[in-house]
């Protein structure tokens, strides 16, 4: 499914495959509302995943320049040429990430959740702006310790996390 890329201009390619690996190093994953007219919720997520894969496993595998570009035989050679770029760029801080999640792999599991639905004001828009916001708390359990997350989310936010969820669900159903 790489070869959605190809619908990309090359340099939002590159922006893209760069925020993928630093979502993939634990810092911010790519947005899929940055990319809403170029695919849908499923070919986005399916692009994360292969994009995902397809850096964990060349990095993972030590794959040489040729074996990364056979990889991308689908995707334009432009395109294929920039994420062979990115991959080697950023091929230390994969294999520095892939090794830190080997030997300190944690499960993080739901403990409790709470919702509030409120309404934003603001001091100079206070009677035109009428945004109802969805305040999400989680308590996760990881390594043994619970740690509060709160998530703030507005109507399109809440309906792309509801349509995840529910691919996340069709995809544990196939597995039972």
């Amino acid at each position: 499914m790489v070869t959605l890329l190809n619908r990309l201009q090359v340099t939002e390619c590159l922006k893209l495959c760069h925020t993928v690996v630093d979502g993939m190093c634990g810092r911010e994953n790519p947005h899929k509302g940055d990319y809403c007219a170029t695919w849908s919720l499923e070919e986005w997520l399916e692009l994360l995943n292969s994009l995902t894969t397809f850096f964990r496993m060349a990095v993972g595998n030590n794959c040489s320049d040729e074996e990364v570009l056979a990889g991308l035989s689908n995707v334009s050679s432009d395109h294929s040429e920039t994420v062979h770029s990115v991959l080697r760029a950023r091929q230390e801080e994969i294999k520095r990430t892939l090794l830190d999640r080997t030997t300190s792999i944690s499960c993080a599991t739901l403990q409790d959740f709470d919702w509030q639905l409120k309404l934003a004001l603001s001091s100079d828009k206070i009677t035109s702006l009428h945004t109802p916001l969805l305040n999400l708390s989680l308590d996760m359990k990881e390594n043994g310790v619970l740690q509060p997350v709160t998530l703030e989310m507005n109507r399109e936010e809440l309906n792309a996390l509801i349509s995840s969820l529910e691919a996340a669900n069709k995809v544990v159903l196939q597995l039972k």
